[in-house]
């Protein structure tokens, strides 16, 4: 079934008719699912044509062209949920891609957020600090708003609170393109409270936690597809 859409796309449940009529072929199932999907398009997938770019954690380019044929050019992305406000971090990465189509895809997640070519061995670690690391800074955001209830500020006021103030350090960062200790620096005087709560923080592990938190799910991230 394929169906036209007002907008001037169109959407189809047949996977090989949909791959037949594009040029640049966006897998982006969950890594369970890949096999089944390259086996239903790989007879109409053509290297002089198609570009592949796979948003699917744990899977190489080397495991999509095993199915798909050894000279069509491959590309990853790796986006995160921040993508759907035009605010997403993307890594791209390839083994063997060309400049231009590596440029070509580049370009299309410019669109939706800021993007960073990496090399591939380094994909999963992408996943883990930037798609992983959503659900991470979000987290935080919610302890302190949990602890701005704890020291006498109704919910939402804490979390309004919270989300500016994360939102405002994150914009120091970019504006000044400086170091997150230079901008600590500024708010931590001797003998004074933000100090205090810094070290308190750092005594049960705040830093630790979070940097074993991203090498988990980088090692989890590597392991999510069993190619066949």
């Amino acid at each position: 079934m394929t169906a036209e859409v007002s907008q001037g796309f169109q959407v189809s449940n047949q996977n090989r008719e949909a791959v037949s009529g594009a040029t640049i072929v966006v897998l982006a199932v969950l890594p369970q699912q890949l096999n089944t999907v390259l086996d239903e398009i790989s007879g109409a997938i053509d290297a002089e044509k198609h570009l592949i770019v796979s948003v699917i954690s744990g899977v190489t380019c080397a495991n999509i062209r095993a199915k798909l044929g050894n000279n069509v050019q491959v590309i990853r992305a790796m986006p995160n949920t921040a993508i759907a406000i035009g605010q997403s971090m993307t890594c791209v990465a390839s083994d063997k891609a060309s400049d231009s189509n590596i440029q070509t895809v580049l370009g299309l997640f410019d669109t939706v957020g800021s993007t960073v070519h990496i090399n591939e061995d380094l994909m999963t670690s992408a996943t883990a600090l930037c798609a992983c690391g959503i659900a991470f800074f979000l987290r935080s955001i919610r302890a302190a708003s949990q602890g701005g209830v704890e020291i006498g500020f109704h919910a939402n006021e804490a979390l309004k609170m919270a989300v500016q103030t994360a939102k405002g350090a994150a914009e120091l960062l970019i504006h000044h393109q400086s170091h997150p200790e230079s901008e600590i620096d500024k708010v931590t005087s001797p003998k004074g409270c933000t100090i205090a709560g810094l070290n308190e923080m750092e005594h049960f592990g705040f830093s630790s936690s979070l940097i074993k938190g991203i090498k988990l799910s980088a090692l989890k991230a590597g392991g999510l597809y069993e190619g066949g």
